[in-house]
């Protein structure tokens, strides 16, 4: 850029203000002191800018068509600057946050609500998805936090913070309850048709492996895209699945779903903050980061907030 970005904003003002002395007052300094930026300015872009007389200063038409350039480029750096003023006091500006849906459901909604609560004017975008998907937006900057269940595969720059532990149960609809009232072996269990998410979740790997450690074969007779499908699914006798305990709430043997019993513990789930170490956050992800990790201290650093509904992704 051939001129300078400090004789451009002198000239903008004077093409405001219609007067250099206007403009000097409006800068903060003397009328020669803009004569002579408005001077150099011409000096650099090779051509007249202002007519000066003593009615104050018109535009040439080669001034006409840089004052439409430049006007737009100020209001744009006017604009951020605004922006930044409000993200500074929290009155403003965005932070994006990726969620797996059992962390969004079991951790994380009362938390953003209580964050927007105290900042009602951030804007909070999040990305809903898998483990592995939010570690993704985590990693190539769409999100600047993640919150996510374990299993986890971690980058080497990535800070985690255990947030609470999850523990998921076996459940089953009417058409299942002989299974209900004992102890269910995992071995009789896998007899049954068996509801799970799908293989390309870190979900499916945890059963899978799971599974295998009792010398048996995961061979579910449907994959859900979604822990949300999991329920109905199930409520339809469509097969025996598995769902965290927090999912439970409100669901009772009238609503068609029975819990079971197994012999063997599932295998307890946590749920993680990340946060790339490499990436400082901004003010709005700095103080969502504080919300979080507060409710985490809250709770003994096992917060548990109650389960919420809402329609998701894979988790």
């Amino acid at each position: 850029m051939k001129a300078n970005l400090e004789y451009l904003r002198v000239f903008f003002c004077a093409a405001q203000c219609g007067s250099l002395t206007g403009a000097a007052r409006k800068l903060m300094t003397s009328q020669p002191n803009v004569t002579r930026t408005l001077n150099r300015l011409e000096d650099q872009l090779q051509c007249r800018l202002l007519v000066r007389d003593h009615h104050g200063v018109t535009l040439t038409p080669e001034g006409e068509t840089l004052l439409a350039h430049v006007r737009i480029a100020f209001e744009h750096i006017e604009s951020a600057e605004r922006k930044l003023e409000l993200s500074r006091s929290l009155q403003g500006g965005v932070v994006c946050v990726g969620a797996t849906e059992v962390a969004l459901r079991c951790f994380l909604l009362p938390i953003l609500k209580r964050f927007k609560e105290r900042y009602p004017g951030v804007q909070i975008r999040v990305n809903n998805g898998s483990t592995p998907q939010a570690v993704e937006s985590l990693s190539n900057g769409l999100s600047d936090l993640a919150v996510v269940t374990t299993p986890v595969e971690l980058p080497a720059d990535c800070l985690a913070v255990p947030l609470m532990e999850i523990q998921e149960v076996a459940v089953c609809g009417r058409n299942y309850a002989h299974l209900t009232g004992r102890e269910v072996a995992l071995a009789e269990l896998s007899r049954y048709p068996i509801v799970c998410l799908g293989r390309q979740t870190m979900t499916y790997d945890l059963y899978d492996a799971w599974f295998h450690r009792h010398g048996l074969t995961l061979s579910p007779s449907i994959e859900a895209a979604t822990a949300d499908q999991v329920l109905p699914l199930v409520r339809s006798d469509l097969g025996v699945g598995f769902v965290p305990e927090a999912f439970l709430q409100g669901e009772s043997e009238h609503t068609g779903i029975l819990r079971l019993r197994l012999r063997e513990r599932i295998p307890a789930r946590s749920i993680l903050f990340l946060r790339q170490k490499s990436r400082a956050p901004g003010i709005a992800a700095t103080a969502l980061e504080q919300t979080i990790l507060c409710a985490r201290r809250e709770d003994g650093d096992s917060a548990e907030p109650a389960c919420e509904s809402t329609a998701g992704h894979r988790l």
